[in-house]
């Protein structure tokens, strides 16, 4: 199989596993940057022949672009007949329309970029709740957008009591808690969540209780700024849970987030390794080389 896994440094224990789950070598792209702020990359010399799997995740996503195109370009240069995107985490999704006039489309940007420069895009759990599929975003090329439930419900399997109740925090987040409960066949209760800006929400659950005297799990896509959490986690203690912890596809949040959310009690805090992080315990590679080998590879 001519094919390799190319990562930067900051990637690299997800995207070593990855390679070793495909059983396919792992190159290192060197990067840094000049003193005015521009990239400078090197990809492996004659590391780009056949099929050049490119893992990075767009977690910051203003400044992982450029060094991205950057690399992307040197692989082609290199010979890479086939370039694939493996972006665990794909950032601008959650601006799918223009909200208010004279606003871009943050997500049909990133797609069209994406497809002019991709041959193909795997990604998991993206933002997709007001766009019918991934090929919609990344139009002309291949496009896998894989479930992260099978990586979380093995992950919690061993934590959680046949008594836990599993709580997506809003309506967008049903699918996840319903994919995570289904094998273990727990509880699970939904919320209404609404936005009064960036990091302010109001949570209401309706069938709250049901976790009265009961250990809570919250379960969502991505944990940003851990706002939702919290407002989630106060109605479930309200209503008499005896522990509230939380698990994501994906955590963007920063130091300071995650103490927040250890200090409204929320514990334990687990994510996927999508983005690097402290809480990116759940590995991804299983998942990502499941499909990648049999659709792509």
């Amino acid at each position: 199989m001519n094919a390799a896994v190319h990562h930067f440094a900051h990637d690299d224990g997800p995207a070593r596993r990855l390679a070793e789950a495909l059983g396919l070598p792992v190159h290192a792209i060197a990067h840094r940057r000049f003193p005015d702020g521009e990239s400078l990359v090197q990809v492996e010399p004659g590391g780009g022949e056949g099929t050049a799997l490119l893992y990075c995740p767009l977690d910051d996503p203003d400044a992982r672009i450029m060094p991205l195109l950057l690399a992307a370009s040197a692989l082609r240069d290199q010979g890479a007949a086939r370039l694939v995107l493996v972006a665990p985490y794909l950032g601008y999704m959650r601006q799918d329309c223009a909200f208010a006039p004279g606003q871009a489309v943050s997500q049909r940007v990133i797609g069209t970029l994406i497809a002019q420069t991709f041959d193909a895009l795997v990604t998991v759990d993206p933002h997709l709740h007001r766009t019918s599929c991934l090929d919609a975003v990344v139009p002309g090329i291949e496009a896998l957008s894989l479930s992260a439930a099978p990586a979380i419900a093995g992950a919690i399997a061993a934590m959680v009591t046949p008594d836990t109740v599993l709580v997506g925090p809003d309506a967008e987040s049903r699918p996840w808690v319903q994919s995570v409960a289904a094998p273990a066949g727990l509880d699970l209760i939904v919320g209404t969540k609404q936005r009064r800006g960036d990091r302010a929400v109001e949570i209401t659950l309706e069938e709250a209780g049901k976790v009265a005297g009961r250990p809570a799990l919250l379960v969502d896509d991505v944990i940003s700024s851990g706002g939702t959490l919290i407002a989630c986690a106060k109605a479930l203690r309200a209503a008499g849970a005896t522990s509230i912890g939380a698990v994501a596809s994906h955590c963007l949040a920063s130091e300071a987030d995650l103490a927040a959310l250890a200090a409204a009690g929320i514990a334990p805090v687990l994510a996927c390794d999508s983005v690097p992080g402290p809480v990116a315990t759940i590995p991804l590679a299983p998942v990502l080389a499941a499909a990648i080998r049999q659709s792509l590879l």
